[in-house]
């Protein structure tokens, strides 16, 4: 079994917390990792059974299972939620419940019950390009923040299989699947399978069609500000059910909606959204993009880049040991930045190149901004390239290769 970063994140959130929930999209390994833990009692609602007993008393369920118990899938049955904060209430022990759910259980309407300093909720996603290579101790934005970037450490043969990298994704059944054609059969699978099947059973999807229809629109703007409006449009959707198929895709992991930066700084700010898949292996098979060819022609190229590497630092940033946070920057006269990561008063401005070079022309918006911030900004740009490069004390062009 391929090791997990988010496993130490788990064994130590039971040690301090008598509930956890890991989260995060099906086929990603959550059941893999809990089932594995040792000395637990492990219970998964896909069993009719279990699920009826549930169903039938959920409050003498909780109270006669085993514990420590995992609840794997505990989405299909979210009013257990209200006999755990019960029996928490009355029994506290750190570890004793850990639930796992492809949906996010917490936000759904049957959720009604609040686990508030009851809880410990976890965000898992697919593999990182780290995790596929087995080197799980390697944090790279932990690094970016607190090494000199021009001594960072990086294997260059790495940087020729990025393109392979964007292609599979982080889904385990991707990039075990060699073939072209087999990888893409999973992927139709898991949509029509995963995705349509989760989005029915948390909410409102009267018309499948409709869905797909949107899924098929918006996955083509991942990377761009979200345009509710124009997708409305481009659907022929009522902006209500807009709203409701973007609030499902979140629910179920497969959209990130990146908030935008603000500091006083004598700049506008936009105040959208940018949307993001979460999976380029998804994205590229949505843009019917197999092989590194297709990949380097599609006039998708620059998004699906950006794409991989928003997945890479999301998993990163939510995996660290510090406290950061994630931003896109966009002002109204169009100064823009792929992405902001904040730590303290240091900040991190990155842009995302597919290209082979870098100049200085490149690094415009982040220079303007470290002129007006009042924070340490560090600009970078990833690029195609095989070398690190200073171009000043504080810009550097960086090889995509580093995330692997």
């Amino acid at each position: 079994m391929l090791e997990r970063v988010v496993k130490k994140e788990i064994l130590n959130a039971l040690k301090i917390s008598p509930a956890v929930l890991l989260a995060g999209a099906r086929q990603i390994g959550k059941s893999t990792i809990v089932y594995d833990l040792d000395d637990r009692n492990y219970i998964v609602m896909d069993d009719i059974t279990q699920l009826d007993a549930a169903i039938g008393d959920p409050q003498g369920y909780i109270q006669r299972v085993k514990k420590p118990v995992t609840i794997d899938e505990i989405q299909k049955i979210p009013q257990l939620l209200t006999p755990i904060k019960l029996y928490i209430d009355k029994n506290r022990k750190n570890g004793d419940f850990l639930l796992t759910g492809s949906a996010n259980v917490l936000n759904l309407k049957k959720a009604n019950e609040s686990l508030s300093g009851r809880l410990i909720e976890l965000t898992m996603y697919p593999f990182s390009a780290k995790e596929k290579n087995q080197d799980i101790s390697t944090n790279i934005v932990e690094i970016l923040f607190e090494f000199p970037i021009n001594s960072i450490k990086y294997d260059k043969k790495m940087c020729k299989r990025v393109s392979k990298f964007i292609i599979e994704g982080g889904y385990p059944m991707s990039f075990l699947l060699h073939n072209e054609k087999d990888r893409f059969m999973w992927f139709n699978s898991y949509i029509s399978t995963y995705i349509e099947r989760d989005i029915r059973s948390i909410g409102e999807l009267r018309d499948i069609d409709n869905f797909i229809r949107f899924f098929n629109v918006l996955t083509p703007r991942t990377a761009n500000i979200l345009n509710r409006s124009d997708m409305a449009k481009d659907t022929k959707l009522n902006m209500a059910t807009i709203e409701n198929y973007i609030s499902l895709l979140e629910k179920v992991y497969q959209i990130y909606l990146l908030k935008p930066y603000y500091e006083n700084i004598g700049k506008v700010f936009i105040k959208s959204p940018k949307i993001y898949l979460t999976d380029s292996g998804i994205l590229s098979h949505m843009l019917n993009i197999k092989n590194e060819d297709e990949l380097q022609n599609s006039r998708y190229k620059g998004s699906l880049f950006e794409t991989f590497v928003f997945g890479e630092l999301l998993k990163h940033i939510t995996y660290s040991k510090s406290v950061m946070e994630f931003f896109y920057y966009r002002t109204q006269d169009k100064k823009e930045i792929d992405f902001i990561i904040q730590k303290g008063e240091k900040v991190l401005a990155i842009e995302v190149k597919s290209s082979y070079t870098v100049t200085n022309g490149d690094f415009k918006h982040i220079v303007d901004f470290q002129k007006r911030s009042q924070k340490e900004v560090i600009g970078i740009v990833f690029y195609s390239g095989e070398d690190i490069v200073s171009f000043r004390k504080d810009l550097f062009a960086l090889p995509l290769g580093i995330l692997l």
